[in-house]
């Protein structure tokens, strides 16, 4: 069995011979560092008879980084960064911020106030992990009932079940500008678009909900993702409910086109933020959900 690795130099010489370099020379790192400028001295010359190498020069009252210096200067600034993160996260978790969040997002959602929450979550987040996993339909009721995300986005809310609401998201029928259905005097007949295939996004909960959405048409193809159904639709196949906001951009290049169905067919759903278990959510679980509470009601 091989001997445990001891480390010859201490994180205080690589802080020295980091604030030598930053401060430009001994003299003002240790007027910045509080200390002696011998002392700077012995542990810089220290530190390279340990590593056996020559990291700094000094040319007249100006000490300069050898090319080894540069690289172990970069080095061991994410040594001292990765211990002050370390620190921070012992600190964190001694007042009880969470080392990790999990959530559980309604594919329909719009990733936008999400993505804006996790931007102003980051400068405070002491080091949390972030787990974000899409869910469609009654993926998100499973990720609520047993309670494995910190927080859900969920387009539908179960009984019993209190949520904060996010917004509203349009769902409308979208084919390509090219596809029969598009080239029908309009508006066009539900007999008619349920002739034509229906492209759909694959329930992920563990007992799909076959009551849900819009599936009246007899042959459907199922994907995963909504990024996948624009590619199928962009090839003039089928017909899909998409989110308004995805839909929109496609709609500008004229690559797709809503269609005009006779009755209607656009449908709207609200989303919501639900905590599975309030009891264990955490500072940093509290704070991330007032960051995309406060984020999705700028789009409102």
């Amino acid at each position: 069995m091989s001997k445990p690795f001891r480390a010859k130099s201490t994180l205080e010489q690589w802080r020295i011979f980091q604030a030598v370099v930053d401060y430009g020379g001994y003299a003002q790192a240790a007027s910045q560092l509080n200390k002696s400028q011998s002392s700077l001295n012995h542990a810089v010359s220290k530190l390279q008879n340990l590593l056996g190498i020559q990291l700094l020069e000094v040319k007249g009252r100006k000490a300069y980084l050898t090319p080894m210096g540069e690289v172990m200067l970069r080095r061991s600034k994410l040594l001292s960064q990765n211990i002050q993160e370390l620190e921070l996260l012992a600190a964190s978790l001694e007042q009880g911020w969470e080392p990790q969040l999990s959530l559980a997002c309604e594919i329909i959602q719009p990733q936008a106030p999400v993505i804006k929450a996790l931007k102003a979550f980051l400068p405070e987040s002491r080091g949390t992990r972030v787990e974000v996993i899409d869910t469609v339909v009654s993926g998100a009721d499973d990720a609520i009932a047993e309670g494995e995300f910190d927080l859900v986005i969920t387009a539908h809310l179960p009984k019993g079940v209190l949520g904060e609401r996010l917004g509203v998201v349009t769902l409308v029928p979208v084919v390509h500008r090219n596809h029969p259905l598009a080239k029908m005097p309009q508006p066009v007949s539900i007999d008619e678009v349920i002739q034509h295939v229906q492209l759909v996004i694959r329930d992920t909960g563990k007992n799909p909900q076959q009551d849900r959405g819009w599936l009246r048409a007899e042959q459907r193809w199922t994907f995963s993702s909504f990024h996948r159904v624009v590619e199928v639709l962009k090839q003039g196949l089928g017909f899909a409910w998409l989110p308004l906001h995805i839909a929109q951009p496609h709609f500008e290049d004229d690559s797709l086109v809503e269609l005009n169905v006779s009755g209607g067919a656009a449908k709207s759903l609200v989303t919501y933020l639900v905590v599975p278990r309030p009891e264990l959510l955490g500072p940093a679980g509290q704070h991330f959900s007032k960051l995309l509470i406060q984020h999705c009601k700028t789009l409102r």
